[in-house]
């Protein structure tokens, strides 16, 4: 007997360290070096304001791997477990998707780049964004150029990073092209109907986008269009020089980009979106409106070709319903963008589409550029370069611009999370569930803060945003993906572990 304990002891102590080893990686597995400030990957965070599909719960998540494992509501919890991050009151929800961004990598990272674009984007609350094909150099129109996109993205991003492809006349007719790309990952497909702005990504009409979207039907994934189309290139391009038409008085710039540009884009969409109905020949395919400005003509169009049954969504952009033009100052070029800021009635139309879920979802648009391209000296809106720089700032502009019409937590999260998901194809993302990635944002709304130089910010090039000098509410206190606290109170976590996001 003794010589059979003294043969089963080496197995014994081998079988208790298995199971001791188990145990520890069950209950506090330590995050993967770097990725997390918090030092263990199974953990709870507790909460009195839970934003959940089901509505707003005391409790709490439990976080595993990366993933929400449970949710529990306070009678149901102990509160006893030892890994657990209690924000008391301050409200936690799902992460931010923002399906419109520009963060220039590679090519022009003196632009943005992505890793002070996607710290930015933690410190705003944001845990995945799509990049857009343009204002990178060259252009993601193709799989090598992709290629070049991820792995500029690999290793210097520290929140997941999908990618749109870009439409352009040279491929829109190249369906062996076309699925390439879509094949190599990307999550969809953009396209300007007006010039771009940028040399390597032409414009497109209605012929490319049918033909893209008849490809785009097998992959079931959506075209994002820029929708103006330049009716006269003479007032666009050259303004008289009296004083009606100076350059640096916004309203004359408004005058080169009307709302007819943008209804005149909208109406030969529609032309061709009647192939995405039920039973048409692009059946799959879906067409998404992009930085909506006109809330009036060309909403009207959107909303009776839902009507009609046609596989279209919308989107518009915090800037739209947080200035308008009567307040932008002569020469402050940082508000110039295409299409523009609108009269205070028409932001007011677009706040009511978008509280009657006309209007979808909101992305940034985020678009910067270094500072020389902004003309802030000279204050010429016809020179300088288009694009708000906004990403780390959406929710709280969201919140303090929305508060008076009645914007709720709910609300907050269907158009910055649920929809921007199931537009993406993300779908473990957008919501607190259980088998979700653990991609969470805590925030006081109740907390001001001034948006000034004082102010921690992470975009490259914080001078050229709008938004400087607003007065706002709404503190992100810490942002999660995948489980890792990648965000909290002005630090981020030592080592960019966000995910590049590729289709499959």
């Amino acid at each position: 007997m003794d010589l059979l304990q003294w043969r089963l002891l080496p197995l014994l102590t081998l079988l208790a360290s298995f199971l001791f080893l188990f145990y520890f990686q069950d209950s506090s597995k330590p995050s993967q070096r770097g990725c997390s400030l918090l030092p263990y990957s199974h953990y709870w965070i507790a909460s009195k304001r839970i934003v959940t599909p089901q509505g707003i719960i005391s409790g709490a998540v439990e976080v595993k791997g990366g993933d929400i494992v449970s949710i529990v509501k306070d009678n149901n919890w102990d509160g006893k477990s030892k890994q657990v991050v209690d924000y008391g009151n301050a409200v936690v929800m799902p992460g931010l998707i923002d399906v419109h961004a520009h963060l220039d990598d590679p090519g022009r990272a003196e632009w943005e780049g992505f890793p002070s674009g996607t710290k930015a984007a933690a410190a705003g609350g944001i845990t995945t964004l799509i990049d857009m094909p343009l204002n990178s150099f060259p252009s993601t129109v193709s799989t090598e150029t992709l290629k070049l996109k991820v792995e500029a993205a690999e290793k210097n991003i520290y929140v997941d990073v999908g990618f749109w492809g870009g439409l352009v006349p040279e491929n829109a007719f190249n369906t062996t092209a076309l699925e390439a790309l879509l094949n190599a990952g990307v999550l969809g497909l953009k396209s300007f109907m007006c010039p771009s702005g940028i040399d390597d990504f032409p414009m497109t009409d209605a012929s490319h986008i049918k033909a893209g979207l008849s490809v785009l039907a097998k992959y079931r994934r959506p075209l994002l269009v820029h929708s103006e189309i330049q009716q006269d290139i003479e007032s666009h391009l050259q303004v008289d020089d009296d004083d009606d038409d100076d350059p640096r008085l916004y309203s004359t710039y408004l005058k080169t980009r009307p709302p007819s540009w943008e209804e005149a884009a909208i109406r030969e969409l529609l032309t061709v979106t009647e192939g995405t109905r039920i039973g048409g020949l692009a059946e799959g395919a879906h067409l998404h409106v992009v930085h909506l400005s006109d809330a009036s003509s060309s909403l009207d169009l959107i909303k009776e070709a839902k009507r009609r049954g046609d596989s279209i969504t919308v989107e518009t952009c915090p800037h739209y319903l947080a200035f308008s033009a009567e307040e932008i100052p002569d020469g402050d070029t940082r508000f110039k963008c295409a299409p523009p800021i609108r009269d205070a009635a028409n932001k007011e139309k677009l706040w009511n589409a978008l509280m009657e879920g006309h209007i979808d979802m909101l992305s940034s648009d985020h678009s910067p550029s270094v500072p020389e391209l902004k003309l802030l000296n000279d204050g010429n809106f016809l020179r300088a370069w288009g694009g708000i720089s906004s990403i780390q700032y959406v929710l709280p502009v969201t919140w303090s611009f929305g508060r008076k019409f009645g914007v709720t937590l709910e609300q907050l999260a269907l158009w910055w999370s649920e929809r921007p998901a199931k537009l993406a194809g993300q779908h473990s993302k957008g919501a607190i569930a259980i088998g979700n990635h653990a991609d969470i944002v805590v925030w006081e709304p109740e907390v001001e803060f001034d948006l000034n130089a004082d102010h921690p910010t992470f975009v490259k090039n914080p001078s050229i945003s709008a938004y400087l000098g607003k007065r706002l509410s709404g503190k992100v206190l810490a942002t999660f993906v995948r489980g890792n606290l990648v965000y909290k109170e002005g630090n981020h976590a030592p080592t960019a572990c966000g995910s590049p996001i590729l289709a499959t």
